[in-house]
This record gives structure tokens, C-alpha cells and sequence, in this order.
């Protein structure tokens, strides 16, 4: 398994990591946990999730899977709640779910609309309880995510050097067909590496609807992906099976040629103009935040 240094943190992660939604997804709770353990087992150490993820089931579901494998996870999840109250709250029922004392990256989840960020770094905001938790040894590193367009990341960060924060990590989307439409690799990528910001490539198959398009394999999808620069690169996997493909592209990776990806991106021009297949940047179906506006904590 390819390892790579996540940002300015000094830790080594590898350059795959286990999606969380779908360990929710899995019919039976022990094939979730074989699909953690063989994940480990083939060198996976970057493990994704978040406090909202089928009603915490997925946290509960990696944190059973860890017990006895905590050393050789990096934990990461995601918090919904963008005042210091309502974050504290989720966190402390993140913690319980997977079981451990620290979760070694919490970041803000969500961010897909242009207030988020004011409300993230406002007095009494999010950000507080980040701070916070990593000062009492409860998370280690602080990042954000988001998948809605480039421009909110890019107000995040913006608001951050405002606030003299600098994030440890960001999450994206970084696909074939994001080069296309709404491109995070266009345009918040470069500003990461500058920044020497950790990158987390997810979403390298358009939530599966790249294959839809029948331009291209799922292993041609990831493989571009990882030859992007991301320092990790996300995908789910709802059965061993899925977890195969994906590893036979990690194991022994060798990063596509400029060429090779030149031509994978003049063969997705015409299914990515308009955002069809990436529904997460064009339509509410990923948002949970929208069906559930309360978890934000930001109502009265």
C-alpha cells in the first residue's frame, strides 16, 4: 500500500482510505467489520466517517472493528454542527460511538453554502469547540469538507486566514468529471499544495455515476484520483468485493502519465459539462444538512 505524509502534520496515512457511509450500507453489521479488517489488513490506515452517517450506525460499526486495531487506524470523522455547543455535543457522541478517547482528524461537515463559513468562525462558532477539543488531547487535527462547489472552500479558507487558523486538512470531491464542472482540482488544489494544507480526495467515482456515464472503468476513475496529489483518496465500499477493485488499483500503484490523464479528460468532456453525473454539486440528494437543518444547532 502507498503511503504518503498527510500535509504538515508529519503522519504517515495511506494513500487509500475506507469510506464510512458505506460501511453503513452493508445489510449485516459483521460483514462491515471483515470489510474493516481486511481493509487493514491489505495496509489501509485512513478511515473515514461522520457523526451523522445512518444515525451514527457507521461510527458505531468502525469503532466495533477497531477494538484491538486501534493503533493501526487513523480515525477521522466529520461533525455537522456549526456552533461551539452543538459540536460539542456531536463530538462527544462521536467518541463514544467509535470508542476511543482521541479521534485523530474531526472536521466540520458540510460545507456547501456561502454562510457556512461566517457561521463556522463567528463568536460562539464551531471552530471554538475544534480548538478547544484539540487543547484537551479529545482530536489531534482539524480540517473541513464539502462538495458542493469550489468557491464555498475557498471562502473557508479565506475566512480561516482571517481568524489566523490554518486547517490541517481539506476534503473534495477530485474526479475525472470534477475537471469538468465546478472544479475543485482546478481551483482549490493548487492552493492546498501551496499552502502545504492535506488533501482528501473523495468521491473519485461521482458517488458511482462515473460509470454511468460509459466513459470510463472504475479503475481508470481511481487511478486518475490518486494521480491527482491528494495525500489520501477516499472511496466507499459496500462488500469485500468492491474493496478488491479498489485494491488492485492502491497495491503496486504507479500514478498516471500527464498524457494518460490528458486523455481521460478530453474522453469526459461531453458527459461532465453540466454536472449530470455529479449530483452531490447539482441537486440536494447528498446534503444532509438540508433535510436536517437542525443538526447545524443554529435555530433558536
Amino acid at each position: 500500500m502507498p503511503m504518503r505524509t498527510l500535509g504538515s502534520t508529519g503522519v504517515t496515512v495511506s494513500a487509500l482510505g475506507l469510506g464510512g457511509s458505506h460501511l453503513g450500507l452493508i445489510k449485516e453489521p459483521e460483514e462491515a467489520v471483515r470489510v474493516v479488517h481486511r481493509a487493514l489488513d491489505a495496509g489501509i490506515t485512513f478511515f473515514d466517517n461522520a457523526w451523522d452517517y445512518h444515525d451514527g450506525e457507521s461510527e458505531r460499526r468502525l469503532g466495533r472493528a477497531l477494538k484491538g486495531h486501534r493503533e493501526k487506524a487513523f480515525v477521522m470523522s466529520k461533525l455537522d454542527g456549526q456552533t461551539a455547543a452543538s459540536a460539542a455535543k456531536q463530538l462527544d457522541e462521536s467518541l463514544q460511538r467509535l470508542r476511543v478517547e482521541t479521534i485523530d482528524l474531526l472536521q466540520v461537515h458540510e460545507v456547501i453554502r456561502a454562510e457556512d463559513p461566517m457561521h463556522v468562525f463567528a463568536p460562539g462558532g464551531a471552530i471554538e469547540t475544534y480548538v478547544a477539543a484539540k487543547a484537551a488531547g479529545k482530536i489531534r487535527f482539524i480540517g473541513f469538507t464539502g462538495h458542493k462547489d469550489p468557491s464555498i472552500h475557498l471562502a473557508m479558507l479565506d475566512a480561516a486566514d482571517r481568524a489566523g487558523f490554518t486547517f490541517d486538512t481539506v476534503q473534495m470531491p477530485l474526479n475525472v468529471l470534477d475537471h469538468h464542472f465546478k472544479s475543485f482540482e482546478r481551483a482549490v488544489l493548487p492552493r492546498l499544495k501551496a499552502a502545504k494544507i492535506g488533501v482528501l480526495g473523495m468521491k473519485p467515482l461521482a458517488n458511482g455515476k462515473a460509470l454511468k456515464s460509459g466513459a470510463v472503468t472504475a479503475q481508470e476513475c481511481l487511478r486518475y484520483a490518486m494521480s491527482l496529489g491528494a495525500d489520501v483518496t477516499i472511496t466507499g465500499c459496500d462488500s469485500i468485493g468492491v474493496l478488491e477493485q479498489a485494491l488492485s488499483v492502491a497495491l503496486g500503484f504507479e500514478a498516471m502519465s500527464l498524457s494518460e490523464r490528458e486523455q481521460l479528460v478530453m474522453r469526459t468532456i461531453e458527459p461532465a459539462k453540466n454536472g449530470e453525473f455529479e449530483e452531490f454539486k447539482t441537486k440536494t440528494t447528498h446534503d444532509s444538512t438540508i433535510k436536517h437543518p437542525e443538526w447545524l444547532g443554529l435555530s433558536a
